[in-house]
């Protein structure tokens, strides 16, 4: 008993749990044939009505659920929003598989924004309850399982389509017994007793000495991240209790926050953060270049469906999608050990391989070959992973874990409200409702205008270096490195 106690406490735990629980809610091996079940016999849909009725529908749930989700995750404490991410995922699935009408696609498109919304809760919940010095390895274990779910989906579902093994609707049934399992895994999650926002607690927190200004003593502030990064989380709970239960639920409770305190306190964050040049840049890129991204990925099925009717011959989507996967991932892993100087050639790189993504978007437009268009999405995929890797390096450099996750989710955030604009105007049918042919050689111009932009950027901040000192080249966003919490 009291080794079945020791290990719930380690941090080896939590993050088993949270491993298993991202691949069971991550293999959908259907996922990479949505369109063509769609278009088929099962749901009897045209390609317009999927194309510019049902699919937009995904990109307008999740911005307006994205903020609520956001600060719903902090003020719960994270464990009942990955719950609820795993019931909206099964009321997904059975929506996909037991209704029929567009009004029905439309309303699973809404409880999977709501989904993909909640993924926030996933990543954040491991700050909570795992110790800052195992967290990069956690969250390493989680990416790289949930990577293995998609992938492990995607050649799932290939094998059993090709070889006709199961229907569609079998490998729905098959995919609502996985997010069965993904269920009770949740729930046996340890509950966090803090959070980053609105329950933090204050024991530590208010030995922080402040400058007039609300910043920290930069000596005091790394004295104590060096606290936080080696101490265990037992044994800072252990001193705490020594002052007494009394004055740690006090802690506890002075640690939780109202709303508009925490609100109030981001936007100055925001504000601070975002003053720098450099970070605003690269924040840029992020937000518009997965603004295309997400465009790509979520309609190119739709053009695969396009060159290839799916009734006419064999498909290959999900090995596609399985092969893009683990390239992307590859190269992203590979990054991290090329010697370069990112903050002198980052720009550069971000604008010459975007122009790279759009000449590959621009092939699969107009050379209308299945094997082009497969090609292409596999390289257009594999250069956006390698710099949104690059991107986030250079971002999370200089910010504390707050910050971290404020200003990664206010980029997400603008990259979604880009995309909905594009989405409203260029594929709603209540916009111009565009084919699937104008809509790819839209997403390859806006690509390329991303190219033109950062690699014009590039350019100078090279030109800048050869007329500046090297060490003045990077500067650090003013007091990102300190807490203001």
């Amino acid at each position: 008993m009291e080794a079945v106690r020791r290990w719930q406490a380690d941090w080896r735990y939590p993050t088993t749990l949270l491993c298993l629980y991202g691949f069971f809610s991550t293999v959908k091996p259907l996922e990479p044939f949505l369109t063509p079940y769609l278009t088929g016999p099962d749901k009897n849909l045209t390609t317009e009505q999927v194309n510019n009725q049902i699919f937009p529908v995904w990109t307008y749930s999740y911005l307006s659920v994205l903020v609520p989700v956001f600060l719903l995750t902090d003020w719960l404490r994270y464990k009942p929003v990955v719950i609820f991410q795993c019931l909206s995922l099964f009321a997904t699935t059975a929506m996909l598989l037991w209704l029929r009408s567009v009004a029905a696609m439309q309303a699973m498109q809404f409880f999977y924004g709501v989904v993909t919304a909640s993924e926030v809760a996933y990543f954040s919940y491991i700050y909570s309850v795992v110790d800052l010095k195992h967290y990069r390895k956690a969250t390493s274990y989680c990416r790289s399982v949930q990577l293995l779910g998609y992938t492990v989906g995607s050649v799932l579902g290939q094998l059993l389509l090709s070889f006709q093994l199961m229907s569609y609707d079998n490998i729905l049934v098959f995919t609502l017994v996985l997010t069965s399992i993904a269920l009770p895994v949740a729930c046996l999650l340890p509950m966090p007793r803090q959070s980053m926002f609105f329950h933090r607690n204050k024991t530590v927190t208010e030995r922080i000495k402040t400058h007039g200004d609300g910043t920290e003593d930069s000596t005091e502030h790394s004295r104590r991240a060096k606290v936080s990064l080696e101490e265990p989380r037992e044994e800072m709970v252990e001193k705490e209790a020594g002052e007494g239960v009394d004055e740690k639920d006090k802690d506890l409770e002075v640690g939780a926050r109202s709303c508009s305190q925490v609100l109030l306190q981001l936007w100055k964050d925001f504000l601070q953060c975002y003053s720098s040049r450099q970070l605003l840049y690269w924040s840029v890129w992020w937000a518009m270049a997965t603004c295309g991204y997400n465009q790509t990925a979520n309609y190119v099925q739709v053009l695969w469906e396009h060159v290839q009717p799916s009734q006419n011959g064999s498909i290959y989507n999900g090995g596609v999608e399985a092969v893009s996967n683990l390239l992307g991932a590859a190269t992203a892993y590979g990054i991290g050990f090329t010697e370069v100087r990112w903050d002198q050639w980052g720009e550069l790189a971000l604008g010459g391989f975007s122009g790279l993504g759009a000449a590959a978007l621009f092939l699969m437009t107009f050379i209308r070959n299945i094997w082009v268009c497969y090609a292409g999405y596999i390289v257009f995929k594999c250069l956006y992973m390698l710099l949104i890797t690059i991107a986030m390096f250079q971002i999370a450099a200089d910010l504390t874990m707050e910050r971290y996750a404020l200003v990664f989710g206010a980029n997400n955030f603008g990259a979604l409200a880009l995309q909905t604009i594009i989405t409203s105007v260029v594929v709603d049918s209540r916009g111009l409702g565009l084919g699937i042919i104008p809509q790819f050689t839209i997403y390859a111009s806006y690509f390329s205008l991303i190219a033109v932009l950062f690699s014009l950027r590039g350019l100078f901040t090279i030109w800048r270096s050869d007329k500046e000192p090297t060490a003045a080249v990077r500067k650090d966003p003013p007091d990102c490195d300190e807490h203001t919490f």
